[in-house]
């Protein structure tokens, strides 16, 4: 060996050794270190949880060099401060300071209190930019601009006092509002001025914010951008094995009105992830079906990267959570194609009303996806299914959820004429109409029962779609509805 020769090797060798030092063990930002200087000792719990993250051990540099599949991040560039360091506190709560009304002056540093999905898209653009359309993205606003969830929001909520043989409401403080319905559709967090906090190194002057804590997945926060990423990914370790786990999607997805994790843990599939679970792979990327876990969970249905035992891909990532669903099962008031953007609240039937479909289910087509765009979606999910069943069972399954569709479509149908009867009759005020009896049971008919077969038919739940909020009171309800009326009739 020449001496050109060796020198070259030695060369070459110190490169590939610098490089993987570097990329391997990057290091924490001396702004970050200055942040846990302190918070190490003053919220031991969070740098904690930050230490077990992929974020604490992992540079924006290091995670583009990984294969296209393997990828976690989807933007192409970064500043030039945050690619070679760690993803730590200063990296996220410093980002877009000039947007963030709750960024405050802390010891040097410019500091945003919330870290929101504007934040998060200077590394995960694809994720946020998908989460922006969705459904869950726009779920406070779902709330406050549809003027028929608007009034079944203000009239559940609040105090009711009795006097003068009366009931009467009382507006709903936001503090039941937050803890409540708002709980998962997110609060409007805004800064109404400042606080001092006392800790061990004296006095903090911090933002005072309203409607906070919330962490609701259609939360507007400080910055004016949509959604909380720590929804489903919970700070500070923003783990995917727990954005993976039913239980995280269990936080709102409950019975009575949308009990979709209930009915999860009652079926085949769900007894196979109690007993199999901690034999499972939860943090592999992507995820591959039979291998990494042995079947469905939420977000393998709804929105995870998927492939087979040959790295072929089955299901690409989404985080748009509706985008792979044709049928929007949670009816308001019947089932119907999903809509075709997340702002729900723009839509408006043929009767002008702020419904998917009229009172006697005609859709309004506008605003939902079209039938060859259905079709598509059916398919693709069909095919995910078949992934493990067979051809006539996939088949079979979906005949049978398409006419359960229809069968409790009929009974909202039969209820609704039954409420449309009273209030022509006067026998109800449909002013209001969520606030008389006969109203209410007309709303558990299609908010609670109803929807309970539907995700019943979907995820193989048979006592839901039988006696657990399912058939028996579809049936009863209408008899309890029309004895009712009749008793109406006779006291009118």
């Amino acid at each position: 060996m020449n001496t050109k020769h060796f020198i070259f090797i030695a060369i070459s060798f110190f490169f590939v050794s610098f490089t993987t030092l570097t990329t391997d063990k990057p290091k924490t930002s001396p702004q970050t270190d200055d942040c846990i200087s302190c918070h190490e000792s003053i919220t031991p719990g969070i740098v904690s949880d930050w230490r077990t993250s992929l974020h604490s051990i992992n540079s924006f540099a290091m995670a583009t060099l990984k294969p296209e599949l393997e990828k976690r991040v989807s933007s192409t560039d970064v500043p030039k401060n945050l690619k070679e360091v760690v993803v730590g506190c200063y990296e996220c709560h410093s980002l877009n300071a000039e947007k963030h009304k709750d960024n405050f002056e802390h010891f040097g540093y410019k500091i945003n209190i919330v870290v929101s999905p504007n934040d998060c898209n200077t590394c995960h653009k694809t994720e946020v930019t998908e989460y922006q359309k969705s459904k869950k993205a726009h779920a406070l606003d779902i709330l406050r601009k549809n003027p028929v969830y608007s009034a079944l929001v203000n009239t559940t909520l609040g105090v009711k006092e009795f006097a003068d043989n009366k009931i009467i409401p009382k507006d709903a403080s936001h503090f039941t509002q937050n803890e409540t319905c708002y709980g998962c559709h997110g609060t409007e967090i805004k800064v109404t001025g400042k606080i001092k906090v006392s800790t061990d190194l004296g006095d903090i002057e911090v933002p005072k914010l309203s409607d906070w804590p919330n962490q609701g997945v259609g939360r507007i926060n400080p910055d004016g951008s949509y959604g909380s990423c720590t929804a489903c990914h919970p700070r500070h370790s923003f783990s995917i094995e727990i954005a993976r786990q039913p239980q995280t999607c269990e936080q709102c997805h409950l019975e009575p009105d949308v009990p979709a994790y209930n009915i999860y843990e009652e079926s085949k599939h769900g007894n196979i992830f109690e007993t199999m679970r901690e034999k499972w792979n939860w943090e592999e990327v992507p995820w591959k079906l039979g291998i990494d876990f042995k079947t469905p969970t939420c977000a393998a249905c709804h929105n995870s990267l998927l492939v087979d035992g040959q790295g072929e891909i089955i299901s690409k990532r989404s985080h748009d959570f509706g985008s792979r669903l044709w049928v929007r099962v949670f009816g308001l008031i019947y089932s119907h194609p999903q809509p075709k953007n997340g702002k729900t609240y723009e839509i408006k039937n043929q009767d002008e009303l702020p419904l998917p479909t009229t009172f006697n289910n005609i859709k309004a087509d506008k605003y939902l996806i079209s039938k060859d765009e259905q079709n598509l979606r059916k398919s693709n999910m069909m095919k995910l299914c078949s992934s493990c069943h067979g051809t006539n069972w996939v088949t079979s399954y979906f005949e049978k959820m398409d006419n359960t569709l229809m069968e409790t479509d009929k009974m909202v149908e039969t209820a609704t004429n039954l409420i449309s009867y009273a209030w022509n009759k006067k026998l109800a005020d449909k002013t209001n109409p969520f606030d008389e009896s006969l109203e209410q049971m007309w709303v558990q008919q299609w908010l609670f029962y109803a929807n309970s077969v539907r995700y019943a038919s979907a995820m193989s739940g048979p006592d839901y779609a039988a006696f657990k909020n399912g058939w028996w009171y579809l049936t009863k309800n209408i008899s309890d509805m029309h004895q009712l009326i009749k008793q109406l009739e006779k006291e009118k």
